[in-house]
């Protein structure tokens, strides 16, 4: 890579507030925003700040911060967006990791590329996006990714991952276990469909649309339909500190998805493509457990939405997480699951 560029500046004891979607006021101990990994390969170069870990960052949105930070945080700022390769069927469209989510996925469907669009206001940025495999209303990243270019920090070098090697499960991939804190993820290729086959069938997206008498939606129909809910039933983070879901929707094995159906028939239920597991909505878990609502100091639950935990205000990481950690024991006490964490703890 090439030497000549500059090293960017690093800052001191920088508050992370309007960088974590929660708004918790911790400080990292140092500060750099990048944008081109070649930025981040100059100050690895000149020998600095390996005396601390770097933590990447991108939009903050999928974090709970409970401490402040002995470390770098590294914020990957690396924008644009391009077509690589296209044919009839498709096009290959590559992105920053920097570039905001829901503006890439507006993107696309100003285009008309088709893949993504059932993706529309998820926060965070393009380079989170594999590392959670994010998914909503019957999409998740996997069904168009086609490959990133990450920075490997012992080698140095830009290297390649295609699906298999992401390693993609539900919120989970290879760099957020083996790989975690050896890559920069720098961008991120989808291959995205010029034909476009709207999936309309999860969740309220068909009641949206027919009430706006759309029989033949496009993925601009689509696109506003899953905007026009996420916004009816998820709070602002602009408006209220949260991370969207707090916590996975629970899997089960046939044997003990059946006992909990059998306990509690009226429980939302749904098969896992090529497994025999049931998936839970851990959101009506959490309200049949009287959390919905509730309010402790400035941590609570949404009162729309039981699966996302709010920052009334002043808040601190700690005492999220402890409420977290309530409704946690609550649940398994009450229906015998355990609930998953879906947000990063740091």
């Amino acid at each position: 890579m090439p030497s000549s560029i500059a090293i960017p500046r690093v800052l001191e004891n920088y508050s992370l507030q309007s960088l974590n979607t929660f708004g918790i006021e911790v400080k990292a101990k140092y500060f750099v925003e990048i944008r081109s990994i070649e930025q981040y390969h100059a100050l690895l170069n000149s020998g600095q700040y390996t005396h601390v870990p770097h933590i990447f960052w991108g939009g903050g949105s999928n974090v709970l911060l409970t401490q402040d930070l002995n470390a770098l945080v590294v914020k990957v700022a690396i924008e644009g967006i391009e077509v690589i390769k296209e044919d009839d069927q498709h096009v290959w469209v590559r992105a920053g990791a920097g570039v905001v989510w829901h503006d890439f996925v507006q993107y696309t469907v100003s285009h008309h590329w088709a893949g993504i669009e059932n993706l529309s206001l998820i926060p965070g940025t393009v380079g989170a996006a594999p590392m959670q495999n994010i998914g909503a209303y019957g999409v998740e990243i996997k069904d168009t990714f086609d490959h990133l270019q990450a920075f490997h920090l012992a080698t140095q070098t830009l290297e390649t991952f295609d699906a298999a090697a992401c390693q993609f499960g539900y919120r989970e991939s290879y760099f957020k276990h083996a790989g975690k804190g050896k890559y920069v993820i720098a961008y991120v290729c989808f291959k995205l469909n010029k034909v476009a086959r709207p999936q309309t069938s999860y969740g309220a997206i068909q009641e949206v649309l027919l009430a706006k008498s759309i029989t033949q939606p496009s993925i601009q129909d689509v696109s506003n339909a899953v905007i026009e809910i996420r916004q009816s039933k998820l709070p602002d983070p602009k408006d209220i500190g949260n991370s969207g879901s707090f916590f996975k929707n629970p899997t089960l094995d046939k044997q003990s998805a059946t006992e909990l159906i059998e306990k509690y028939p009226q429980i939302p239920h749904y098969p896992v493509a090529g497994s025999s597991d049931i998936k839970f909505p851990a959101g009506w878990l959490i309200e049949q457990a009287g959390w919905k609502g509730f309010r402790e100091g400035d941590a609570g639950v949404h009162a729309k939405q039981a699966l996302v935990l709010v920052n009334y205000g002043q808040a601190t990481g700690q005492q999220i997480l402890t409420l977290s950690e309530k409704i946690k024991q609550s649940i398994l006490l009450k229906f015998g699951v355990v609930l998953e964490t879906e947000v990063n703890i740091l």
